[in-house]
């Protein structure tokens, strides 16, 4: 089986592609070729142990997307995006890569043609529900996008659903939690706050906290995400009728409760690296975002989160990028 990543060099791409490779397979089919790409060139793992193509390129360019599926790759995993806070900033910016570069895709899917039909898993958001919406959302509740990132990720949607629909590909669409904690560097993301408030105090660090803690969220872990692109790669799709888009399990909690696990986890001392400091525009736009979910759908179909608590979303963090240590 051959794998396209698209978005290889971020964070989830970086994790999708460990865990496919210590696998070795995708369900039941061994991987025998895998293409990472990414506007910046991702990391060739150094234990892989199949062929792995490298391809740096812009995602949005017009001449991007037919050379990548040339090869006629079995699974697609569509990764590829710009964030919320920056499509917010560079409106044009954000519609020619999280809309755009999905349409080429798509197209040049359809014009291999010769009954070419692969697995596409889109990563949408969230970010399609916008205000006003009852204290849990569930997989009945309509698409009312209110930032531009939640509109293209909402078109996106609509466009595989409609592809697949015409058996063009096979397509689903994951409307991922916000994924917490992130490692690294903060980003231009405007729920990035959720991942500094807990990243940066466990590395010894400041961290500002812009909104109150009354701010409620839906989150998963960076394992968690990763567990439901595989699933979304492997499952039975015709379980989900023609509808091919839903949202993922997750945890609701508010940023109180956020601090108040790094407390119960890591001590006080951690938590005091924790400055509040408002940022209207920030709040602003968080006003506006999902506080939680019914995800009976998902569920149902199989997809399982790997953390019950908060407190297990920070211990896989020490875990998995800390190496169980933390800067008491």
């Amino acid at each position: 089986m051959h794998i396209l990543i698209l978005g290889a060099a971020g964070m989830v791409g970086r994790k999708l592609t460990e865990r496919l490779l210590r696998d070795g397979r995708l369900g039941q089919r061994e991987i025998t070729r895998m293409t990472l790409q990414d506007v910046v060139a991702p990391t060739k793992p150094a234990n892989a142990t199949i062929p792995i193509s490298i391809v740096t390129s812009d995602f949005a360019d017009p001449n991007t997307a037919a050379p990548l599926v040339a090869h006629q790759p079995e699974v697609i995993f569509h990764l590829a995006a710009i964030v919320s806070g920056e499509a917010e900033a560079e409106f044009d910016k954000g519609y020619r890569i999280n809309l755009d570069g999905t349409r080429h895709l798509i197209d040049a899917i359809r014009a291999i043609g010769g009954g070419y039909r692969p697995r596409l898993v889109f990563t949408s958001s969230i970010a399609v529900f916008g205000a006003p919406f009852p204290d849990k959302i569930g997989d009945e509740f309509f698409h009312t996008p209110l930032t531009s990132y939640g509109t293209q990720k909402s078109i996106c949607e609509l466009l595989i659903n409609d592809y697949t629909r015409k058996g063009l590909l096979d397509g689903i669409s994951i409307r991922l939690p916000t994924i917490c904690v992130r490692p690294g560097k903060p980003n231009k993301a405007a729920s990035g706050f959720f991942s500094n408030i807990i990243r940066e105090p466990l590395a010894g660090e400041e961290a500002v906290l812009p909104v109150s803690e009354d701010v409620r969220h839906w989150h998963a872990s960076p394992k968690s995400a990763v567990g439901f692109l595989v699933h979304a790669g492997t499952m039975d799709l015709s379980a989900m009728g023609a509808r091919r888009n839903l949202s993922m399990p997750g945890l609701s909690v508010t940023v109180g409760e956020q601090i108040a696990a790094l407390d119960r986890v890591a001590g006080k001392n951690v938590t005091a690296r924790i400055k509040r400091v408002a940022d209207p525009t920030i709040i602003g736009i968080v006003s506006g975002w999902p506080r939680d979910f019914v995800t009976d759908r998902a569920l149902k179909l199989g997809f399982t989160t790997a953390e019950k608590t908060f407190d297990d979303i920070i211990r896989i963090h020490i875990e998995d990028e800390l190496g169980g240590k933390f800067a008491a």
